[in-house]
């Protein structure tokens, strides 16, 4: 076992970081778009141009992981594929593609004494971002935050480090390639005593961005003096209404169940009307067991399904990120949204109708991030909403919510022109 760091190591090592980091957000703000655009660029040649060296820091990280004996979604998200490098070259590619939104004027407006404001928008600064297990999230979050001229200090969990450091690598070589601070992508390693310290921070670091299991989250949240833009978990629903489409329905289920059960914007918990319960349950049961996927219900799912295990109080409230899904039988649509808020974690919620009222009634009650209509919950993606990729899908309130792209790394100021006024 490592022994923990002396504390005035520590100091040291999160004084350089967020020295470093600072120096590198002024050097960002003042640079140009074409120079951005050409680190992002480079950024993907990189990726492309390192994969093997990449695939091979992933079988080690992989190694290690499976050794610990982690659950196969665990697994899952760690596991690097050169689909999923081509995925983050491309996210590069897009980002740049992608209009920049620094000095951008939100509003703009002349007051009666001839002042001149406008609202512009400008760096956050400083991002930490922390994470677990998923790789590609140190691609998205420093192409964001570069495009963005913000500095990232990027803590990716122990299991990734390997993999993590590798891409972090190639991302620094293309900054210092394009002209741009090397330093404005930062991996942090060191433990926990440096993640404490840097949480500590908020002279230096303007925002925290979480994502990662509820045991992380919650002690980042309890630590931190930086405010904290938190990823909490993924219980999402579909909801079959009485007039759905019911091979509509069936396709989404399993678009948002077994495609990929182990990520956030996966559905967990499946409401079905009674109208629609006898037709709509026993094939989409068997869909389901087809693709391995255990089902578990309340007492009138199992009058239709008999077979099916009984859910417990506990199912309801339970993001799997696995084969599993849980199915409630509602007698209308405001129980279907009354579930929803006792259940649900403000991620992204779904319903399948034909009936526009209650269509319309769905995303304007439902209180999440996204709410879908005859949609997968499973868009609740940066690159899906057209962003090149994503820092986070926020479950916050303030200062953003949903998936998290270049918008939402910034922040705004007043650019005030007079020609002599003063207040008297």
């Amino acid at each position: 076992m490592q022994a923990p760091a002396a504390s005035g190591d520590v100091e040291r090592t999160v004084d350089a970081l967020v020295r470093a980091a600072r120096g590198a957000a002024r050097q960002l703000a003042g640079a140009s778009t074409s120079a951005k655009d050409d680190a992002l660029r480079r950024a993907a040649a990189g990726l492309r141009g390192a994969e093997a060296a990449l695939l091979e820091a992933n079988r080690g990280d992989l190694e290690r992981t499976r050794a610990l004996g982690e659950s196969a979604a665990f697994l899952d998200r760690l596991t690097l594929t050169p689909a999923r490098i081509e995925a983050m070259a491309k996210g590069f590619e897009e980002i740049a593609a992608l209009p920049d939104p620094i000095g951008e004027t939100i509003s703009a407006w002349r007051r009666p004494n001839g002042l001149e404001i406008a609202q512009v928008r400008v760096p956050i600064g400083v991002v930490f971002s922390i994470y677990e297990s998923r790789p590609n999230v140190t691609a998205d979050s420093a192409g964001l935050c570069l495009k963005t001229s913000n500095a990232c200090l990027l803590k990716g969990g122990s299991e990734s480090q390997g993999t993590s450091g590798a891409i972090a690598d190639v991302v620094r070589r293309a900054l210092a390639d394009a002209g741009l601070p090397p330093d404005a992508v930062q991996l942090v390693t060191g433990g926990r005593e440096v993640t404490r310290g840097l949480l500590h921070r908020d002279d230096q670091i303007d925002v925290v961005i979480a994502r990662g299991g509820e045991a992380l989250k919650r002690t980042i949240l309890a630590e931190s003096r930086i405010p904290v833009v938190k990823h909490f978990e993924g219980i999402c629903h579909l909801y079959v209404d009485a007039r759905a489409d019911l091979a509509m329905a069936e396709r989404i289920c399993l678009d948002g169940k077994v495609r990929r059960p182990s990520v956030c914007n996966a559905l967990e918990n499946l409401l079905v009307h009674e109208a629609a319960a006898p037709a709509f349950l026993p094939r989409m049961v068997r869909a389901l067991r087809d693709a391995r996927c255990e089902v578990r219900g309340c007492a009138k799912t199992r009058t239709v399904v008999p077979d099916v295990v009984a859910a417990t109080d506990a199912d309801w409230d339970t993001e799997y990120l696995d084969l599993v899904l849980s199915v409630c039988v509602v007698p209308s649509l405001d129980e279907a949204i009354a579930f929803i808020a006792r259940h649900g974690t403000g991620l992204a919620e779904t319903i399948v109708t034909e009936d526009y009222a209650h269509a319309e009634r769905f995303l304007r009650e439902v209180d999440s991030a996204a709410v879908y209509v005859n949609a997968s919950t499973r868009f609740t993606d940066g690159f899906e909403f057209g962003f090149g990729a994503e820092v986070g899908i926020s479950t916050n309130r303030l200062h953003a919510r949903g998936p998290m792209g270049l918008r939402e790394l910034t922040t705004y100021k007043y650019q005030v022109r007079g020609n002599g006024q003063i207040r008297g």
